[in-house]
């Protein structure tokens, strides 16, 4: 299992410089493989020796090489924080093929998914919807016997959050409602952990805008909940399964 890490944290890394292209086009409906890679600054192409992932950001010192303007540091962030995930994943699932392939691909949508969230307040069905599929499919053709069990909460756990949006529209958003169904289809009974992981973060962040700016306009402060969920999302694939039987075993 060591001898995994490697590998999938450069897949990582690769995916994650993907996954920035996503979060960075999307949302402007733009294509995802064209026009290559440029500068943000000066929109000149990334020459192929300049786009390796965080290595050449720090080479050139988070600079571009034809005008030498800063470029963000998100973007090795990104790569660095999916190569981490990747190896978290195969770390803690690389004997269950199932587990595996679910948690990666459910990580790979969270990522551009947060990052979207956090910049444009919504969360794509460009995203959640081929997740939801890949979901349903990888599960069936994986573990067809806990599929069953994924569907079921998907569907509750999208029900949770769905009548809510409905019934106060100016609330919580039905994009948050399609993610956590998504992370049901993904987790199956974990998913109850990943949500009250991303609930409490959530609450935690609401509280200490609200101690900062003051109840009236704190409660005004919009804070996006998808990160949140997926970061919940991230600990239901690497340790929900092992909290719902924690928590069934204490009570």
């Amino acid at each position: 299992m060591p001898l995994a890490l490697l590998p999938a944290a450069a897949f990582g890394l690769i995916i994650g410089s993907f996954l920035n292209v996503v979060a960075h086009r999307m949302p402007g409906r733009t294509s995802l493989s064209a026009p290559a890679s440029r500068c943000p600054s000066c929109e000149a192409p990334i020459r192929p020796y300049d786009n390796v992932p965080v290595l050449s950001w720090l080479i050139l010192r988070g600079r571009c090489r034809s005008c030498a303007e800063p470029i963000s540091a998100r973007y090795p962030i990104v790569e660095a924080g999916t190569a981490a995930l990747f190896a978290a994943v195969v770390a803690v699932h690389h004997a269950d093929a199932a587990a595996l392939v679910l948690g990666l691909v459910l990580v790979a949508f969270l990522v551009p998914i947060a990052l979207i969230d956090l910049d444009h307040r919504i969360i794509p069905n460009r995203l959640t919807l081929p997740a939801a599929v890949l979901a349903v499919v990888l599960g069936t053709a994986l573990d067809p016997g806990g599929q069953v069990e994924r569907l079921i909460a998907g569907a509750a756990a999208a029900l949770v959050l769905g009548l809510p949006s409905l019934l106060h529209p100016k609330g919580m958003g039905m994009g948050d409602a399609k993610l956590v169904g998504v992370l049901g289809l993904f987790l199956g009974a974990a998913v109850a952990p990943a949500f009250f992981v991303a609930f409490l973060l959530g609450s935690a962040v609401g509280i200490a805008i609200i101690v900062r700016k003051g109840m009236h306009k704190g409660r005004k402060t919009a804070v996006p909940f998808g990160p949140f969920l997926a970061l919940g999302g991230v600990v239901g694939v690497l340790a929900g399964n092992e909290l719902v039987q924690l928590y069934l075993s204490t009570f």
